[in-house]
């Protein structure tokens, strides 16, 4: 239910302001030291009414970064391909789910996310604590798990609208939080990640 809220809200939002947030968020994800570290940044192509993400993928490979796209699997565990530009996209519907951008390119096996420096996340809120409520299909649980058992430990950072970041979101067990929230008025740490 709280997903379907969340959803909503995102769904009355307008073109403009979705376009402008994702510059803007482009603009203060840029601004991360991590991100001025990272040569390779483990991204994703915001779709519908989520904050854009093609003005900071594309200032990221601006920046020589190496930037890897997941392509939904089968099981809704992620493969990963690099992003080349805007034409290196292939649309791809899944079955019922939504259509996604997916990398057309020659796929890097899910372990790929393994060499990351930095994984943005895709989320629809995200609370004081660092836990990170997404769509509910397991896909990022999978890629957190991947990553935890491999002994990986890039920077974990969400994307997100304003009034996405709340007091509270339902967490299990197999939740990890992230270490910081880039929303468009600013970035947010996350203390004990």
């Amino acid at each position: 239910m709280l997903r379907r809220e969340f959803l909503a809200v995102r769904n009355r939002l307008t073109e403009d302001v979705v376009r402008e947030a994702g510059g803007t968020l482009a603009e203060r994800a840029l601004e991360l030291p991590e991100l001025a570290r990272a040569h390779t940044v483990a991204a994703y192509v915001s779709v519908g009414r989520e904050p854009g993400t093609l003005v900071l993928l594309d200032a990221l490979r601006a920046r020589g970064m190496h930037v890897l796209l997941p392509a939904l699997l089968p099981d809704n565990d992620l493969d990963w391909g690099e992003y080349a530009g805007p034409d290196s996209l292939a649309r791809v519907q899944h079955g019922g789910k939504m259509a996604l951008f997916e990398p057309s390119g020659e796929r890097l096996g899910p372990d790929a996310v393994t060499g990351a420096d930095v994984v943005l996340l895709p989320g629809l809120a995200v609370d004081a604590r660092g836990m990170r409520l997404g769509r509910g299909g397991g896909s990022y649980d999978r890629v957190l798990a991947r990553l935890e058992s491999a002994g990986a430990r890039p920077a974990l950072v969400v994307l997100l609208y304003d009034a996405e970041v709340v007091a509270r979101v339902p967490a299990e067990a197999h939740d990890r939080p992230v270490h910081a929230v880039v929303t468009p008025s600013g970035v947010r740490r996350f203390a004990g990640t």
